[in-house]
């Protein structure tokens, strides 16, 4: 009896996109790093695409794909997301699953996804159908082939679900053994209780359905899944590979499957180097005699199901209570909060359910208007969400519409299946999955229904906001301060939402602190300059204009009439109202001229109060990210007069505080933190700096150790990090460049000496690709008496040891 071992991992986050910019915006609770998304790239997406293998000294002898080798799944909006903001990984996925298929006899490694997320027994069922749709057609349109197989959400699962990735072709999906109630041998009546996680995970199951239709079911193993996730088993790599052979059962006399299915997120960001030891144990397994790895598509088509299962309905892996996580207070949270409540899930449900069963027919009913069949259109959207170009776009109006659409109906066409697609990201599960309402990920999904809200009464002229907030309040939050739902959606929904006056206010403002061409790109929207005017005299600028405002997704646009005035600091005042004609800006642009001309600000905040009325806008209505970067040029100098004062200080006391160091004494408090900030400041600026003078970094670090003065090494790692990565990124793009490889070579070096831990893991990259491709040509010429090659040769096998490679 043969013997086979598959590693499956759901690799997912939600989708964090602003639902009118569509895209990511600054997360500070992910710093150093822009958002979460980034910061879970950089700790697990990235490196399990380029996993280390360690000999028995603790130096990299090797780089592998992790993806190629296992089973995985990711989500369509998180690959979506990569494919625009890591392209890199992006590719190495997908080329993964090719690469599994020549080794998996051309069965792919990647499953689809249900599109969103959302938790399937719950939603309607045309939200089923859709979401399958969508995931089936995502897929496609990335892996180039059909899927196989798909993962369900949090594997909340039942009949009705299974019976539409039944009709959609999916051949089989992964639960939990605790989803499994009983199970028998095909043609035989007599089943075999399993209830409590007692499944034989060895063998794929055949669930047959009420529809009449069948999908096969693998119920991972929960013991060594458990261990995986949660008891370390990640912290080596040999005892991860037995206790996966522990899982055969010499008395079976079938061929077996060992499998266990985790987040993907345990391979690196939950557990740190989490992918070596995954990279370590499939080494070591594929080396092993009688063992071969596989994923579920390849075994499946060599085993088909002997045996029957019946299911639990409306169960999950990730809920003791069924499904109730999202959908009630049932006990189930991520801890830590003694006391909090989860009250909020349920109205939270109702609220959502409510607002979908308002939108659906409203929907329906004027989409008609365009569409042969609403929701055949809404199924094949994907296409569009996939492809918004014009040429795409038509070829969609062509298959749905009931007529050739002029300009104006297609916009209200699309701004319907946006209406849709919102309604549906709204169910996004992550939004019930933690312990509080105002939690970064329930807001999100709350945001998503503010902007169907939104859309609904642009279009059909009804206010839903009102109906909504009102199951909404019912929402009680944990924390004082947030109170109910009703006071989350005021704090932390309506700030960000955005219409074409606050797109306008964004360009406006932002205008004075960087040039901006004809036509600009601000997120989904497209700019397109009609008048700009800029006045200074003094600290004080104003501008006025006008533009044209264009949002990508369904192609609405507007022009809007600006006048933005900044005295300095963060003194900013913007006023945005919608273009009156060429009369009333000439009027506006004279009249708040003269006022600035005459240096009477207070006078033109009063035109422009009259002109704008409640239109008005600060710093504090920019987008995140360019409101930070405003911020930073306008803090600029308020650090360098911090720095210089305090390094004044620092600089007059130096002698003083050495001798109170050799005492031992204690420095007063006020200078310690003066030179805490000096030092670590001066570090910074040499770690970012294009050229590190070493001399003076080591001067500084021999300052902090004799003065016991902490170093910020967050802070620090990261920007040097940063620096090794753009030296990295040169030497990839100039590998001849001896004196580019030398730098790198001192400043990995550096990296090396330091008390605290440097990522070198893009260099490490670099260096493993170049080994690889212009490694060979140098060996070559310097065995030709190539001096330049002989010390390329030298320096590039110094920068291997100091990166941590093998060198021989």
């Amino acid at each position: 009896m043969e013997k086979f071992i598959c590693i499956h991992g759901h690799f997912y986050q939600p989708p964090r996109e602003n639902p009118w910019l569509e895209a990511v915006e600054l997360q500070d609770s992910a710093h150093p790093y822009h958002d979460w998304n980034e910061r879970v790239k950089a700790e697990c997406y990235s490196p399990n695409a380029v996993a280390r293998l360690l000999d028995s000294e603790g130096r990299i002898s090797g780089i592998v794909n992790n993806y190629s080798k296992i089973s995985f799944n990711f989500g369509p909006t998180l690959l979506a997301w990569m494919k625009q903001n890591a392209p890199d990984v992006y590719h190495a996925i997908v080329d993964a699953d090719k690469q599994s298929q020549e080794r998996f006899s051309g069965h792919g490694s990647a499953l689809a996804q249900c599109y969103n997320h959302m938790i399937m027994p719950l939603a309607s069922p045309r939200d089923k159908r859709t979401q399958v749709i969508w995931g089936v057609r995502d897929f496609e349109s990335r892996f180039g082939r059909k899927p196989e197989g798909m993962w369900l959400p949090e594997t909340a699962v039942d009949h009705d679900t299974l019976a539409v990735l039944a009709q959609h072709g999916i051949k089989f999906t992964i639960l939990s053994p605790h989803q499994a109630s009983r199970v028998r041998p095909l043609g035989s009546h007599r089943w075999q209780d399993v209830n409590g996680g007692r499944v034989d995970p060895s063998r794929p199951y055949q669930v047959n359905l009420p529809s009449g239709q069948s999908i096969a079911v693998f119920f991972y193993d929960a013991p060594v899944s458990q261990a995986v996730a949660f008891e370390r088993l990640l912290a080596s790599g040999d005892r991860f590979a037995s206790r996966l052979m522990d899982g055969f059962d010499d008395g079976r006399n079938w061929d077996q499957l060992v499998h266990i299915a985790t987040d993907g997120e345990t391979y690196g960001h939950h557990h740190r180097h989490g992918e070596m030891a995954l990279a370590y144990a499939l080494h070591f397994l594929e080396a092993e005699r009688g063992i071969r790895l596989t994923n579920y598509g390849e075994f499946l088509a060599a085993h088909k199901p002997d045996h029957e299962a019946q299911i639990h309905q409306k169960t999950s892996w990730s809920c003791n209570h069924g499904i109730e996580r999202w959908n009630s207070h049932c006990g189930c949270n991520s801890g830590g909060r003694p006391g909090w409540n989860q009250h909020w899930r349920r109205p939270l449900r109702v609220a959502m359910d409510w607002l979908r069963d308002q939108l659906a027919p409203r929907y329906a009913a004027e989409a008609r208007k365009f569409f042969k069949d609403p929701w055949a259109a809404r199924d094949d959207y994907i296409s569009v969400i996939l492809d918004r170009s014009l040429e795409n776009m038509s070829a969609f109006f062509r298959q749905h519409a009931l007529r050739e659409l002029a300009e104006a109906d297609q916009v209200n066409a699309l701004r319907l299946l946006e209406l849709q697609r919102h309604a549906m990201l709204m169910y996004t599960s992550c939004g019930w999955f933690f312990d509080e309402i105002s939690g970064i990920e329930t807001v999100q999904i709350i945001q998503y229904a503010a902007r169907a809200i939104q859309l609904a009464k642009d279009l059909l002229g009804e206010d839903l906001e009102p109906g909504f907030l009102g199951h909404l309040g019912k929402a009680k939050s944990n924390i004082r301060d947030h109170r109910d739902g009703r006071r989350v959606y005021e704090l932390f929904v309506k700030p960000a939402i955005v219409d074409r006056e606050k797109v306008g206010a964004h360009y406006a403002a932002s205008s004075l602190f960087e040039s901006y061409p004809e036509e600009a790109r601000i997120y989904a929207f497209t700019i397109k300059r009609q008048d700009h005017q800029l006045f200074t005299t003094g600290n004080a600028r104003l501008a006025i204009g006008s533009i044209k405002v264009a949002f990508e997704i369904t192609r609405n646009s507007d022009v809007v009439t600006y006048a933005v005035l900044h005295l300095g600091d963060h003194n900013l005042n913007c006023g945005v109202r919608l273009y009156q004609g060429p009369e009333a800006f000439a009027a506006m642009l004279r009249e708040i001229k003269e006022a600035f001309d005459r240096a009477d600000f207070p006078q033109i905040i009063r035109i422009m109060d009259r002109q704008f009325g409640e239109s008005h806008y600060t710093l504090k209505n920019l987008f995140r990210d360019e409101q930070r970067k405003v911020l930073n040029q306008i803090l600029v100098s308020t650090r360098d007069d911090i720095y210089n004062t305090f390094r004044l200080i620092t600089d007059r006391y130096a002698p003083l505080l050495r001798f109170l160091a050799d005492l031992p004494a204690p420095a007063p408090k006020a200078l310690e933190a003066a030179v805490e900030v000096v030092l670590n400041s001066e570090l910074r600026r040499q770690f970012e700096s294009d050229a590190i003078d070493l001399d003076r970094v080591r001067a500084l670090l021999v300052e902090c150790e004799r003065g016991n003065v902490p170093l910020d090494t967050n802070e620090l790692a990261f920007a040097l990090e940063g620096n090794l990565n753009r030296l990295s990124l040169q030497f990839k793009n100039q590998p001849e460049d001896l004196v580019l490889l030398q730098r790198l070579n001192s400043v990995a070096e550096l990296a090396r000496s330091l008390s605290f831990e440097v990522n070198l893991w893009a260099a490490q990259n670099t260096c493993y690709h170049l080994l690889h491709s212009a490694g060979p040509d140098f060996r070559a010429r310097a065995g030709q008496g190539d001096e330049n090659a002989q010390r390329w040769l030298q320096q590039f096998r110094s920068l291997g040891e100091q990166l941590g490679f093998r060198v021989d």
